[in-house]
């Protein structure tokens, strides 16, 4: 009974990494049409997003049966009602980067500094999805804590976007509506970035038992 109740557990790591991995897609694909303004991709990411959502349901039924099925106790029970929050914000990342799709249409980044900082958000989020998976999948709480200081920096990039923001509308009024969508994305990065954060506090929790 063990030895099934640890191949199904394995599967768990096995699905959130193939979570993580399509979480990681929508973000990169989205960006990139919004960097090269290619309209052709935003089918793509919602055919991803669609993807996403299907692998939350799966692995919430594959959580639902160890639970009923298993009965785990102790760091094992933490294990899969952590996956469980897990999938939520794994969910709404993908969510995030459909949403980032539909300015695409819109939004123009040209050379603007804006353009070099969006870039540089979607790799921090980008990495902290992957971070926070892996650490789950490892048990390594080390780069949990890692994660969630790394969120500083999509801060930081964020607060950033916005002061260059306000410069360029100050100077170019003309400017306002592009500047909103801009603004629109940063934020939908930088709610990515809450919700590998979460993520990773997630994962400490199954290791620790304790949730800030």
């Amino acid at each position: 009974m063990r030895n099934r109740f640890q191949m199904q557990l394995e599967e768990l790591n096995n699905d959130l990494i193939s979570m993580g991995a399509l979480c990681e897609k929508a973000i990169h694909d989205a960006v990139k049409a919004l960097l090269d303004s290619d309209e052709k991709l935003i089918d793509r990411i919602h055919d991803t997003e669609k993807e996403i959502d299907r692998k939350e349901r799966e692995i919430e039924g594959l959580c639902m049966k160890l639970l009923l099925q298993q009965q785990p106790v102790a760091r094992d029970l933490r294990t899969i009602s952590s996956a469980l929050k897990m999938i939520t914000d794994m969910e709404r990342i993908g969510d995030q980067a459909d949403d980032i799709a539909e300015l695409v249409r819109f939004c123009r980044l040209d050379d603007s500094e804006c353009r070099k900082d969006i870039s540089a958000m979607s790799k921090a989020v980008i990495e902290m999805v992957k971070g926070s998976i892996d650490a789950f999948v490892r048990k390594d709480i080390e780069s949990a804590k890692a994660v969630i200081d790394s969120d500083d920096i999509v801060d930081d990039l964020f607060i950033k976007i916005k002061c260059d923001i306000i410069r360029v509308t100050a100077v170019d009024t003309n400017a306002g509506e592009n500047a909103i969508d801009i603004v629109m994305t940063a934020k939908y990065l930088e709610r990515i970035g809450d919700h590998a954060t979460n993520i990773a506090e997630w994962v400490e929790y199954s290791l620790t038992g304790s949730h800030e």
